[in-house]
């Protein structure tokens, strides 16, 4: 267990961490609810396909505050969804109960039966997987291995939409290297879609030498770019593309080591 990270109010008045082990926000300052609505369920097609009402699976890289699966459950009861969703992650330095008591995600949904859902989820885990489904009314069952990404049995787990949510390269270096991305691509149907609030071009690198085709948008609150990835080059259409070999010849020069 890492030490207590200390508890904050972002700007759209969410709550937020900061990690006294990686020296950095859990989320975006400017505002966590808005930052993870931007980068994970609007862009990358997570809203269109709970509205469609979709069965799909999502992987999580870094559980954190648990604000990702908390959003999916509210949008999934907004849209009145009766499909099936799976929320698999990985969290190697799991927060307390007693921290996620602070939280006030709850409080941007209007659904009441939220409210208890994360407290409860933190105080009952356990190391490796803990399998989960909190609420009887939403089909989303959470499959949330406490460990490390690189002991994670990946090998059954068939990915729609990732969220690559770890802490930023600078800190946490092992989830953003060819290897991490090699997995995810084992682990990606055909059209899955990654989006990242990161929009370092050595971490792009790292997807582009494993097989992912890359792209550029508009990051969240203030933030001038994000990376949107995908198996399929089809489904990065109408956004500014990024030149994948550009980023594979500067990785294969050792550019980003200098």
């Amino acid at each position: 267990m890492s030490d207590r990270p200390d508890h904050y109010i972002t700007k759209d008045g969410s709550s937020t961490l900061y990690s006294n082990t990686f020296n950095q926000y859990y989320h975006n300052p400017n505002g966590s609810v808005s930052e993870s609505k931007h980068v994970f369920f609007d862009v990358s097609g997570v809203s269109d396909a709970i509205a469609q009402n979709s069965s799909f699976n999502i992987f999580e890289m870094g559980f954190g505050t648990g604000l990702n699966f908390l959003l999916l459950l509210d949008y999934y009861l907004t849209h009145k969804c009766d499909s099936k969703v799976n929320f698999h992650s990985v969290e190697a330095f799991p927060i307390t109960v007693e921290v996620a008591n602070d939280f006030n995600f709850a409080s941007f949904s209007k659904f009441r039966e939220l409210d208890h859902v994360l407290k409860n989820i933190f105080s009952d885990l356990k190391k490796g997987m803990n399998i989960i489904r909190p609420l009887k009314e939403a089909d989303i069952t959470l499959h949330l291995f406490i460990g490390k990404f690189k002991d994670l049995n990946t090998e059954d787990i068939h990915v729609d939409f990732f969220f690559h949510d770890a802490f930023s390269p600078e800190v946490n270096q092992e989830l953003w290297t060819p290897e991490t991305f090699e997995t995810l691509v084992s682990m990606a149907n055909k059209e899955a879609m990654l989006t990242t609030y990161c929009a370092a071009s050595k971490a792009r690198a790292s997807m582009a030498v494993t097989g992912w085709k890359l792209a550029k948008t508009r990051g969240a609150l203030g933030k001038r770019e994000m990376t949107v990835a995908s198996m399929a080059e089809e489904k990065l259409f109408g956004l500014k593309r990024v030149n994948e070999q550009r980023l594979i010849k500067r990785l294969e020069n050792g550019d980003f080591d200098r």
